[in-house]
């Protein structure tokens, strides 16, 4: 008798120790579930494809549209940082809980930056005129997709009439930069500008001076607007690069072989003002910079500091360069920042650009990350004389998984440019009314819409959740495919016009460009020394 006490007390520990069990199965059966659908949610922050289609695209339509608010990114894993740190169901505040088993598991519930080897450096990419970037804060006023798209139509012409025109560097009559020599600039030049939609941060000088600047593949000579403004200099977020208080500046003499290399870089021969090189640079909207040409601290992360940096230091500056303080230049010329930071990076670096202009990417020089990572290659070649620009092998085109019956030669005979600053992809007038028939005929369902500047094929979705497209893909040199990202083949101005991303050149003569809309997401990856260029998918959001 006097055991049953104790059995009792037993049997009443065991059933305690069962419930006890058998509600945290029950809490972590609903963590668990919350866990799935908040992963689910934030997938579902990012332009998806609701039902994957080998041939089409369908997606939400909120999804293409960009947010009024920045969405900042990991550069090492395009994870979207939505800023909602917990959500609230049935008065329960799951997020808490979901980190407890994250941690325990070991996953985290958003991705960092990655651990970056010593050869790689990564910067942060924003679109100009997004909510993400610094220069565009508090800007009552900002470009209409019409400015934006004939802008980009400014630079494509250049860009024809470098490729046109068999011409030596040209001349100019100018001295200390001042306004006067703004007449000595011809509209059409060595150099190439129109939008410039995507800017990174870098730091110049000792102290360093943080600067917002243009990245263009386009273009060789790096260069900043600079204190005293001799002649004019247009207006710019940040405070204009003062290099007198910099101890590490230092001008190049105007007698010696650097100043020499500014005719390839430029189109420009290089002038003299009291022994010191004075470069020019015009672009084809009449928007121009001249300056002295000096050596600098550059500073692109705290680690990889590079002395000695050429680049212009600009004086008299005219043009439409959104508030970015210049132009950061990834040509393949002698100055270009590529080659200048050869030893360290080995002509290696790779982008990604975000699908919308809340978003971010990300601009990596060297190997180190994800560079090589599911990437397919296809080599690099050469277009005409025109050394700056990297060219691709166009073999074909398809759309909604059916080839466009386009003659190689029509590719080949004037050949296509990757181009980080032409903002809408221009095709061989040939091939781009293929592209533009065949995709007509697989949106016969929708309501069309007004044309939007250079854009001829546009469409009223604004009572359409999830609009459905065909997929186009191209096929490079070397047998490789490259399926476009479904935020790369649309141009988005508004809900009720929803435009197709590609236009025509005037001809078959002139040269086709691989534009930023159709490198939206992808990682885009330029092997300069092993003469390749290569695509991975989802490379950022």
């Amino acid at each position: 008798m006097a055991a049953t006490p104790g059995i009792s007390s037993s049997s009443s520990s065991s059933s305690s120790l069962m419930s006890y069990l058998l509600y945290f199965s029950v809490i972590l059966t609903l963590i668990l579930s919350s866990l799935e659908k908040g992963f689910a949610l934030e997938e579902n922050q990012r332009p998806r494809t609701v039902e994957p289609h080998p041939v089409s695209h369908t997606v939400e339509l909120n999804s293409l549209l960009p947010a009024t608010s920045c969405s900042p990114s990991s550069s090492a894993k395009g994870t979207t940082e939505t800023g909602r740190r917990t959500r609230v169901r049935e008065g329960v505040n799951v997020w808490f809980g979901i980190e407890v088993i994250l941690k325990k598991i070991g996953i985290k519930k958003s991705c960092g930056e990655s651990k970056e080897s010593s050869s790689s450096s990564v910067l942060k990419v924003v679109h100009k005129h997004g909510p993400c970037s610094r220069i565009n804060k508090n800007k009552s006023k900002t470009l209409t997709h019409a400015q934006i798209l004939n802008q980009d139509q400014a630079r494509v012409d250049s860009i024809h009439s470098l490729f046109n025109t068999n011409k030596s560097p040209s001349t100019t009559t100018v001295g200390k930069p001042h306004p006067s020599a703004a007449a000595t600039i011809p509209a059409k030049s060595g150099s190439v500008l129109g939008s410039g939609n995507y800017i990174v941060n870098v730091g110049l000088g000792s102290p360093k001076k943080q600067l917002s600047l243009i990245f263009d593949t386009g273009s060789d000579l790096t260069w900043t607007q600079c204190r005293p403004c001799a002649g004019s200099c247009y207006d710019q977020k940040e405070p204009i690069f003062d290099p007198a208080t910099s101890a590490s500046y230092v001008n190049v003499s105007c007698n010696s072989a650097t100043c020499s290399q500014l005719a390839s870089a430029t189109g420009y021969n290089p002038r003299c003002y009291t022994s010191t090189c004075i470069y020019t640079i015009g672009y084809g909207d009449r928007s121009f910079s001249v300056g002295y040409f000096g050596k600098e601290r550059l500073s692109l992360t705290s680690t990889d500091v590079f002395d000695g940096f050429l680049f212009g230091c600009g004086q008299n500056n005219q043009g439409h360069f959104g508030g970015a303080a210049g132009l950061l230049g990834l040509g393949r010329d002698n100055i270009s920042l590529v080659e200048q930071s050869a030893l360290k990076y080995n002509r290696f670096f790779s982008y990604c650009l975000p699908s919308t202009s809340s978003g971010t990417g990300y601009l990596r020089f060297g190997k180190g990350g994800r560079s090589s990572k599911g990437v397919k290659f296809t080599p690099l070649v050469d277009v005409s004389d025109s050394g700056s620009f990297y060219g691709l092998n166009v073999v074909g085109i398809s759309v909604g998984g059916k080839k466009l019956p386009i003659s190689g030669e029509v590719f080949s005979s004037s050949g296509t440019i990757i181009d980080s600053g032409t903002v809408i992809t221009r095709l061989q007038a040939t091939a781009y009314r293929a592209l533009r028939d065949a995709f007509r005929q697989q949106m016969k369902s929708y309501t069309s819409a007004p044309a939007l500047s250079i854009l001829d094929t546009c469409y009223d979705f604004s009572n359409v959740k999830t609009p459905t497209y065909p997929k186009i893909s191209f096929a490079f040199g070397g047998g490789m495919t490259l399926d476009l990202d479904e935020t790369g083949i649309m141009y988005v101005a508004s809900a009720d016009q929803v435009c197709l991303a590609f236009a025509g050149n005037g001809d078959d003569s002139d040269v086709g460009i691989f534009g930023n809309v159709q490198q939206k997401r992808l990682q885009v990856v330029y092997d300069v020394g092993g003469r390749k260029i290569g695509f991975a998918p989802a490379g950022c959001p």
